[in-house]
């Protein structure tokens, strides 16, 4: 197994390593140590069943099967396909581009810990792939920001609530998502989180308050709450602290939601097709609610 670091504020690529056989308990721990130091991990030239991803992944913690409940693998629910492709007028997945940034699961009583997406079709145009996934560093974020602010925010919690995010979905150009509907709601109630965390892989503090979910914070007046929540919106999002990862066909991608935000870039058309299966890692194992 051999890593080599992206060099920049995260991402390595790990080879040497198929994914649709079991892993020994030396290459998980291996791996884990890999994606608490890098965040973000490339597996390139993978050929996996949605089976053998889900196997994979539920190594690393209890599978989520998504709300909406719609778009799943055959057989394999805990597998959620993210595809622009429409077949007989019906879209053939989730589409996952023009999100903006999250990280996933922040609305939930537990959160994510980590993402594993296997690319099957990549858009290209001129030979160069398109729909790439930017992250940004949030130990990075926390670290960045002044002592002071570090202190207010470690007595303060977040409310994240997963209607935002949806809602900010069916207002995308051609989105198909329908409106959740009352029981999608009470399934998923807004939640508070501590608004830094202390990540289970590094010990290091994070920031957890991601654009696409958080709503207010609870200690302060609402006036007071949304300029501080866009302050540290903007601030999470400066490029020292970004990653862009560009898909190659046959490449599973893992990252960890809890000390990363995310998004992916809307930058090919709908003939442009694209088709990625998804698997969502909770974190039940690594943080005490």
């Amino acid at each position: 197994m051999n890593i080599t670091p992206s060099g920049q504020s995260l991402g390595a690529t790990i080879e040497g390593l198929d994914l649709a056989r079991a892993l020994s308990d030396e290459e998980q721990h291996a791996v884990l140590a890999a994606l608490g130091r890098y965040g973000v991990i490339r597996f390139p030239r993978q050929a996996l069943t949605g089976r053998q991803l889900a196997d994979f992944s539920a190594r690393f913690g209890t599978l989520e099967v998504n709300v909406a409940g719609t778009h799943q693998e055959p057989g394999v629910p805990e597998v959620m396909i993210l595809s622009n492709i429409v077949e007989n007028g019906r879209p053939a997945g989730f589409a996952d581009a023009g999100q903006g940034w999250h990280t996933d699961m922040s609305y939930s009583g537990t959160v994510a810990f980590a993402n594993v997406l296997y690319g099957i079709r990549i858009p290209l145009r001129d030979g160069r792939p398109l729909g790439a996934t930017e992250f940004s560093n949030m130990h990075a974020a926390y670290a960045g920001l002044p002592g002071d602010l570090q202190q207010r925010l470690e007595r303060m919690t977040v409310l994240h609530d997963f209607e935002k995010f949806w809602e900010m979905m069916r207002r995308e150009k051609g989105s198909r998502r329908p409106p959740l509907t009352d029981a999608q709601r009470k399934t998923k109630p807004p939640v508070s989180h501590p608004a830094v965390l202390t990540h289970p892989l590094t010990g290091r503090k994070v920031l957890y308050a991601n654009p696409g979910y958080a709503v207010r914070i609870n200690e302060l007046p609402e006036k007071e709450s949304g300029e501080l929540l866009e302050f540290l919106f903007a601030h999470q999002l400066k490029p020292e602290y970004r990653y862009a990862f560009h898909w190659q066909e046959g490449d599973v991608l893992m990252w960890e939601d809890i000390g990363t935000i995310h998004n992916a870039v809307a930058d090919y058309g709908p003939d442009e097709h694209r088709y990625i299966k998804r698997c969502q890692v909770m974190a039940d194992r690594y943080l005490e609610r």
